[in-house]
């Protein structure tokens, strides 16, 4: 078959022909078919174990791709997965472990761009994850860390410093672990060994700061970058927060307060044993203990614990490193122009402000030296090595007056060649100057006065002259100044210059109008001269100018009321410091003030918080005089609540004990008299003031008054905070009364209190007729006889509080919770006075009772004759008793009889027509 032949049987052409049907094609579609949507919901929801960000890519997917070779793609990953995260935060407890050691790993990345969203989502994470959840894992994010640190490029370097503010700021503790690995990157980012070339082993080596043209910013620029990232690390290190704030007057210098973990004991609950007290050997804040275990530390895998500064051989090796590279910078950025600046010669901002930082970093080492466990010698090493370079390089041109020279634009032409002269940004020049004085006094003592006295006259009078001109101090820079005044203070021995520092130190005291937050650390300064000089046995006398500072404290107490409560608290302590030691001046003082302060509506002791209060109540005990209108004063605390029970009970025990009728330290005149201690304790009994009793005359009606025709007397319903309060007192002040010892003389003043001031009143608070019963009961007994006025008086309140209790309303829950105090009360007068009990029985004249009134009348009767205590009492007075049921009976008769009065003929015919003998003791529940 020819070629020709073949080529057309392959492409044969079908011929159609007219009037047939066209063939159907092998390769037609079938288009007869129906189609329906298939619904798979189970592929289309999100995996909640692997959420996905707006890329839809999930964790998983998002930590492969930084791993990428390519920057774009892992700083995309770095973007989703804060992205990712701030969407989903559950994410992040799931997979720390990874996202952490993939986030650590790109802290060295060659792109600056990589370490840039690496640095923004470690400030995302860091906040949301607590230090004990990092803490595993904080050892790998620390090495890349110094990895970083240490990295040959210039710019991991830089973002390295961004890293470890952020670790700084949120896991301060943490870094601590590490803080002899990161100690010598930051003197490697600075400088470099220089090998002696002397020596041939490696024994002498020494550090010299380097210099990087090739740097984007200047060499000063970046030192001054890493020095202020050491000073935040020294100052955690020192103990501080993050936040770089001065400490107080610390250690030796502060006024003794009681430490945070100290164990508090309360007497009075351990007098009760309601509280036991476990001794151990070797207790104590810091326990010390002969265990020979040993526990491996949780962040050191190898066993062994690093100890960093805290060992003084660690100490010192560092600073025989750091302080000649501070002293390199110190000189580099402070030309002898410095002092007195040439007008056209402008200064680098960033050179004050490394000086600043040198100065902060040598401030902060000299802290961790005090810190040690020998701090005396570790000062004298310190001088000994360093005393003769810092006076050469920081006293030649003290004080510093730091300007920096700015050049205006032009104005006119008669302003175009002017200069002007503005203090330099950010850098406070009064603060510098402090550090340095600071640093320096700590290197002085008393005895090297003499060797020292150039620099330190330069320091004092420096100190002397911005004291007496401090008005615009801040507390920051008055912190500074007062450590250093304390520290010249401590090392002087002329009485004349100490005398100078403590004027100039006043002088600024007596300033008006400044801060609370100045304030209070003058304050605590001379809080801690006054214990100082309490607990040093010297031969200085007494400084005058601290007597003033002392003589003065009251008054600044009444003034200051609640404006600061941490200022007043601190004020008290000090007060109650020198008038416990029986300062002369103070207890004056506090004589002249006392009536301010213990008033009961804006006084400090009516203002102040429970602590506060405690320690003005204790006070009391060392005022020399105690007259009429301060006591009166103090019963008011007393009656209006001002004043805790515990307190109260306290202040009443420490005026017992101030009374002529207790033996002590003072005598009559000097106390307390018998006329005045006797209105104390009446008006405090009694609980409402003259003025109050009077008010509630005009008040009628339930629900605040409770009457009834069987008695006189109409009870004032006080809250159940108000009586309990008021019932506790009287407890207090009925001890008080029973413990004189001229009963009688006792006797006739408490009745003639009542008679004149309440037995003349219709209205009486409930508490107030409880507390009389009370005290009554307690003070007499049978042999004792009472005026006919007082008996009257008390048997109107007994009628009237034992109708209370019987009306009272179960649903009455507040009012309920009385019954038993008031009963009892009511009881053991009626048992103490039998002819109380009489002249109650023969008050109640059924006549007069309201016919609603006879079952709460029988209930009464029927109650005493149940009551064993009283059931012979009862039977003395069987007549009056049979007379008011004939009159009861009589009333009721031709009425069908009722239960109670059934009850009441059946306890008369068994308690009384009987005539039992020898009463039981079984008491009456109602």
């Amino acid at each position: 078959m020819t070629k020709k032949r073949k080529h057309q049987e392959d492409f044969h052409k079908v011929k159609l022909k007219v009037g047939k049907k066209k063939p159907r094609l092998e390769n037609a579609t079938d288009t007869n078919f129906k189609t329906k949507a298939v619904h798979i919901p189970e592929q289309l929801r999100e995996d909640p174990i692997f959420p996905t960000n707006n890329r839809k890519l999930n964790i998983k997917d998002l930590l492969s791709q930084m791993n990428h070779y390519s920057a774009g793609v892992k700083q995309s990953a770095l973007l989703g997965l804060k992205d990712l995260l701030s969407q989903y935060p559950y994410v992040i407890d799931a997979h720390l472990s990874n996202i952490l050691s993939e986030l650590a790993a790109v802290f060295t990345d060659r792109d600056s761009t990589v370490r840039a969203a690496a640095i923004r989502l470690l400030q995302f994470l860091a906040p949301k994850i607590r230090a004990e959840h990092i803490s595993p894992f904080f050892p790998l994010v620390s090495a890349h860390l110094s990895s970083a640190m240490t990295h040959i490029s210039e710019g991991i370097q830089e973002d390295s410093l961004k890293v470890l503010d952020v670790l700084l700021e949120e896991y301060p503790d943490l870094l601590m672990d590490r803080s002899s690995v990161l100690l010598n990157n930051f003197v490697e980012l600075i400088s470099h060994q220089q090998l002696s070339k002397r020596l041939k082993n490696r024994e002498n080596v020494s550090w010299m700061l380097s210099v990087s043209p090739s740097r984007r910013i200047t060499s000063q620029q970046w030192r001054l970058n890493v020095l202020l990232r050491l000073r935040k690390f020294l100052h955690v290190l020192v103990g501080g927060s993050s936040e770089l704030d001065d400490d107080g007057l610390q250690g030796e210098n502060s006024s003794p307060q009681m430490p945070k973990n100290a164990l508090t004991v309360n007497w009075q609950d351990l007098a009760k044993g309601q509280e036991h007290i476990q001794l151990y050997e070797n207790g104590g804040l810091q326990p010390r203990t002969n265990s020979s275990f040993r526990l491996r530390s949780l962040v050191s895998v190898t066993g062994c614990a690093e100890k960093g500064l805290s060992s003084p051989e660690n100490l010192k090796k560092f600073i025989e490193i750091i302080i000649p590279l501070l002293l390199d910078c110190w000189i580099e950025a402070s030309p002898t122009q410095v002092a007195a600046p040439v007008l056209g010669n402008r200064l680098e901002p960033g050179s004050l402000q490394l000086m600043e930082q040198v100065l902060s970093i040598i401030h902060l080492l000299w802290k961790l030296a005090k810190q040690n466990e020998e701090p005396q010698q570790m000062e004298a090493w310190l001088r000994a090595n360093y005393l003769v370079d810092f006076k050469h390089h920081f006293m030649c041109h003290f004080p510093y007056s730091f300007q920096e020279v700015t050049k205006h634009r032009k104005k006119d032409s008669l302003k175009s060649n002017k200069y002007c002269m503005t203090p330099s940004n950010n850098v406070d020049h009064l603060l510098l100057n402090l550090t340095l004085c600071d640093i320096m006094v700590s290197l002085a003592s008393s005895a090297t006065l003499q060797m020292d006295s150039h620099w330190l006259d330069m320091i004092r009078k420096f100190v002397v002259e911005t004291l007496e001109d401090g008005y615009k101090l801040n507390s920051k820079q008055l912190n500074r100044l007062l450590r250093v005044t304390w520290r010249l203070w401590q090392i002087q021995i002329s009485k004349v210059t100490s005398e100078t520092l403590m004027k100039a130190v006043y002088t600024l005291y007596q300033q008006r109008n400044l801060p609370f937050s100045v304030r209070t650390l003058l304050l605590k300064f001379f809080s801690s001269v006054y214990q100082k000089e309490l607990n040093t046995q010297t031969n200085r006398s007494r400084s005058k100018v601290l007597t003033r500072w002392l003589a003065g404290l009251p008054q600044q107490l009444v003034l200051l009321g609640l404006r600061n409560l941490e200022l007043s608290d601190q004020l008290i302590g000090t007060i109650y410091s020198a008038a416990s030691r029986a300062n002369k001046e103070m207890l004056q003082s506090l004589q002249a003030a006392a009536p301010r302060i213990y008033d009961p509506l804006d006084g400090a002791v009516a203002l102040l918080p429970a602590e506060s209060q405690q320690r003005l109540v204790q006070l009391v005990y060392f005022l020399p005089h105690l007259p009429g209108n301060l006591l009166s004063s103090l019963s008011r605390c007393c009656i209006m609540g001002k004043l805790s029970v515990k307190l109260s009970a306290t202040l009443i025990g420490i005026l017992r004990t101030r009374s002529p009728f207790v033996g002590g330290k003072y005598s009559l005149q000097s106390s307390v008299t018998e006329v005045d201690y006797f209105s104390f304790l009446f008006s405090t009994l009694t609980g409402f003031s003259r003025e109050e009793l009077t008010s509630l005359q005009s008040i009628r009606g339930r629900p605040h008054i409770s009457q009834t025709h069987l008695s006189p007397v109409q009870l004032y319903l006080t809250d159940l905070d108000q009586f309990l309060y008021h019932w506790a007192v009287t407890e207090m002040v009925s001890q008080c009364l029973s413990a004189i010892p001229s009963r009688s003389q006792c006797i006739d003043i408490v009745q003639s209190g009542i008679c004149k001031y309440l037995a003349g009143l219709t209205v009486i608070p409930d508490s107030t007729a409880g507390s009389v019963l009370c005290a009554i009961s307690k003070l007499l007994d049978q042999a004792c006889l009472l005026n006919e006025n007082l008996s009257k008086f008390l048997a109107s309140l007994c009628c009237s509080l034992l109708y209370l209790l019987l009306t009272i309303e179960r649903e009455d829950e507040e009012h309920l919770q009385k019954r038993d105090v008031l009963w009892a009360s009511c009881i053991s007068l009626l048992t103490a006075l039998p002819q109380v009990l009489r002249l109650m029985l023969q008050s109640l004249q059924v006549s007069r009772v309201h016919r609603e009134e006879l079952p709460v009348l029988a209930q009464l009767l029927r109650l005493l004759m149940q009551h064993g205590q009283l059931r012979s009492h009862m039977v003395t007075n069987e007549f009056l008793v049979k007379q008011i049921v004939k009159d009861i009976v009589a009333l009721k008769s031709g009425e069908a009889q009722e239960q109670w009065l059934t009850d009441l003929h059946y306890y008369f015919n068994i308690c009384l027509a009987s005539h039992p003998q020898g009463a039981g003791a079984v008491n009456t529940v109602y």
